[in-house]
């Protein structure tokens, strides 16, 4: 009769050969398992944009999910017109923060080495507009960005009977948008257009608003502004009386948008100062055919407005370090882990 203490040992003897076959068996199994994905043995050369926001948030996540699929990935940043150039040479393969349509000139340039996938990493698009303070625009009945003809009105948000507008900084596409349509909408009489630093004059307008004091500023959403004072709760968007951009612009097809939340009296569609515009993708036409899992990734993935607002605010309030940028990244995919997994395996289904 063998003792207890021997059955034991040649128990114990039994599970460690086990357990080593197993792990020959994983060791042998995994090169072949990362040799199944599509990404395997390949690299993305990924740029990301050199105005840093809620972009960078979307990159990470992106990186995060090529690597899933298998991908090496090497991050590089340039502007938008150093971008085009470089993938139209095949130096670099791709970036998901190209504006469109506020970049498209530049694009067409290169459009038969570059595509645009997807529709963009904003659900629904992003906005630009003019907003007031919801009191002042309640107490005096102002839903439209035209009423500042109106001496009286246009006093409420100034000092010296013209009414400050906060713009863009100079050299900004946007600060060109504002001094033309202040002129197209009949307002240069009323409208005075204070432009520097804009993060610095937002800052003053916030702490303006919070104070309970009148204020009138261009935005867009999504931004950090837009998670400082919330439209519909903090201020309203002024809806334009028509159509307007500075000669050489993009044209649009409407600066009607549906669905804006605050806009003034509600009404829907709200004429924005532009029409929509989104963080588009734009691959070189090569990689891209190499490549059909990064284009089923990039058509499945995108976020709501709300979402890139959120993100806007925390880089605004926490720093725009590596750190909080990944851990924005993180967090978001640890509460949404569902649809990202749902992101990688269409990819991989598509490769």
């Amino acid at each position: 009769m063998v003792s207890s203490m021997g059955r034991r040992a040649r128990l114990s003897s039994t599970v460690l050969a086990a357990a080593i076959l197993t792990a020959a068996l994983s060791a042998t199994a995994l090169p072949a398992l990362a040799a199944d994905l599509p990404g395997s043995g390949k690299t993305i050369r990924f740029v990301q944009d050199d105005s840093l926001g809620g972009n960078y948030v979307e990159d990470q996540i992106l990186v995060t999910a090529f690597k899933k699929l298998g991908y090496d990935v090497n991050v590089t940043v340039m502007n938008g017109t150093l971008f085009f150039q470089a993938a139209s040479q095949g130096d670099v393969d791709m970036s998901s923060a190209v504006t469109l349509p506020q970049r498209e000139p530049g694009y067409r340039k290169v459009e038969k080495e570059l595509a645009v996938v997807g529709t963009g990493g904003i659900r629904g698009g992003g906005i630009n507009g003019y907003l007031i303070d919801k009191k002042t625009a309640d107490a005096n009945a102002i839903t439209h960005f035209d009423q500042l003809k109106d001496p009286k009105i246009a006093a409420l948000f100034g000092t010296d009977g013209k009414a400050e507008l906060t713009g863009c900084d100079p050299g900004w596409s946007c600060a060109d948008v504002i001094e033309h349509q202040v002129k197209a909408f009949g307002l240069s009489d009323t409208v005075h257009i204070v432009r520097g630093k804009y993060e610095a004059l937002m800052g003053e307008t916030v702490a303006r608003v919070q104070r309970g004091e009148p204020a009138l500023y261009y935005t867009w959403s999504p931004s950090w502004v837009n998670d400082a004072l919330v439209p519909g709760k903090d201020v309203v968007w002024l809806p334009t009386p028509f159509d307007s951009l500075p000669e050489g612009m993009p044209p649009i097809k409407t600066a009607l948008v549906p669905g804006v939340v605050g806009c003034a009296g509600g009404q829907d569609p709200c004429r924005m100062a532009l029409g929509e515009w989104n963080y588009n993708t734009v691959v070189n036409r090569s990689f891209l055919a190499a490549n059909p899992a990064v284009k089923t990734l990039i058509e499945a993935a995108s976020w709501p407005r709300e979402t890139w607002v959120a993100w806007e605010g925390s880089i605004n309030k926490d720093g725009s370090s590596n750190r909080n940028i990944k851990k924005l990244a993180d967090d978001w995919i640890a509460a949404n882990q569902a649809e990202f997994d749902g992101w990688v395996a269409q990819a991989m289904a598509g490769q």
